[in-house]
């Protein structure tokens, strides 16, 4: 991995946890401030500057938003009770809450300035941990997310004048919104590795979803069956992710590291390791290097593990955006672990590791047509690579 070769932040604030949508939603805020906590307690925030999270207005939040939307949200936000579900507000998934307008945009505004970070030249890297909200569409909030945080931020870049950003997810959950919004946009590449939409919401994100009539292409879908591990799901973003990346050549890497992916989250059906989650977030690291100066985004997403899996994580993600990766045998700090005691009454994880090693079989090495993997990476390559100009054969 190379050397951060410039000033790394995460944009964040303790008030970014007023984002919350309820003691019996399993999207908790509590999982940001164990994060938060876990990585203070390691060190991994003394690699890191720390960047106060504004407010987005109004207009920032319409560049992606429909004025409809954003009006429900201030009105379900000034009276939770009395507001009438619409524009998919006051759902199970999207319960409303007191001043929800300020806390989705405050979101918001966190992805922009790291956004900002990061094209200005004040960062080389800058990490959105509470971003990622990936599901929101411009006239409807989806999925526990109310506004688009990631889609305003991208926006914010083309708007700048930057040329090409591509945005690689990696949550469990297909990233609808963000695809849909940049749909027929050729100047950003969306790829997404996720479970199934045969199997897990939001039902999309299937090869042949590959871009509107004037940027065929541009977006890439890697449906990953159930039960898929470290070595299945390693092999398929290799497979497909370097390569197109590469093609494209972005000025700016933006990446969304939902960790839903675990094989102990509630939520899904995926099995992956901390450890197989780590390789990735290194080798997106490298990639943003490679091919983009090293100018890299990165935001967090779902994940509902809140004590075994969120914290360790998403604190490997902060220290490889610090540059300062954690060894996986790095001990949990005694006093986190007494800390998630004393508040919750639960026993948490004694290592930063599983005790798995993410190795896997490379693409180039053969495929084999009998297995469901096998056939959803060639599915995505055949229907994606040819748009390139790349082959999608080994």
């Amino acid at each position: 991995m190379p050397a951060c070769s410039g000033p790394a932040t995460v944009v964040f604030d303790p008030t970014l946890t007023e984002y919350d949508f309820g003691p019996s939603h399993p999207m908790s805020p509590i999982r940001v401030d164990l994060t938060m906590r876990l990585a203070g307690d390691l060190g991994v925030l003394d690699g890191l500057r720390t960047v106060t999270a504004p407010v987005a207005d109004d207009e920032l939040v319409a560049t992606v938003h429909e004025p409809g939307l954003i009006e429900a949200v201030k009105r379900a936000g000034a009276d939770p009770i009395g507001f009438e579900p619409t524009h998919g507000l006051g759902s199970d998934d999207n319960p409303v809450f007191h001043d929800m307008h300020r806390a989705a945009a405050h979101v918001v505004g966190a992805t922009v300035e790291a956004v900002r970070q990061v094209w200005s030249g004040d960062s080389l890297h800058s990490v959105s941990i509470c971003g990622g909200l990936h599901h929101a569409m411009p006239d409807s909030a989806s999925g526990f997310c109310i506004y688009n945080d990631v889609a305003v931020g991208i926006r914010w870049l083309l708007a700048q004048g930057v040329q090409k950003v591509a945005y690689v997810d990696v949550d469990v959950h297909h990233g609808d919104g963000v695809e849909r919004i940049f749909y027929d946009d050729p100047r950003v590449l969306t790829i997404s590795l996720h479970e199934t939409g045969q199997a897990l919401f939001p039902g999309t994100g299937f090869p042949q979803d590959c871009g509107g009539p004037d940027a065929a292409g541009s977006a890439v879908n890697v449906a990953l069956p159930p039960g898929t591990s470290d070595a299945g799901w390693l092999r398929a973003f290799h497979a497909v992710v370097p390569p197109l990346v590469r093609e494209f050549a972005p000025d700016v890497l933006v990446t969304q590291h939902g960790c839903d992916s675990h094989r102990d989250d509630p939520l899904a059906d995926l099995m992956l390791s901390v450890d197989g989650q780590r390789a990735s977030y290194l080798a997106l690291h490298d990639l943003a290097h490679e091919v983009a100066g090293g100018r890299w985004v990165a935001t967090g997403g779902g994940g509902y593990a809140l004590v075994e899996v969120v914290p360790r994580a998403w604190t490997h993600l902060l220290a490889v955006v610090a540059g300062q990766p954690l060894e996986p045998g790095t001990a949990v700090p005694e006093s986190w672990r007494t800390h998630v005691r004393q508040a919750l009454g639960r026993t948490a994880p004694s290592v930063m590791t599983d005790g798995r090693d993410p190795a896997y079989r490379d693409w180039s090495e053969g495929y084999d047509p009998a297995t469901w993997l096998d056939r959803s990476i060639l599915a995505t390559r055949e229907e994606i690579f040819p748009r390139h100009g790349l082959d999608p054969l080994p």
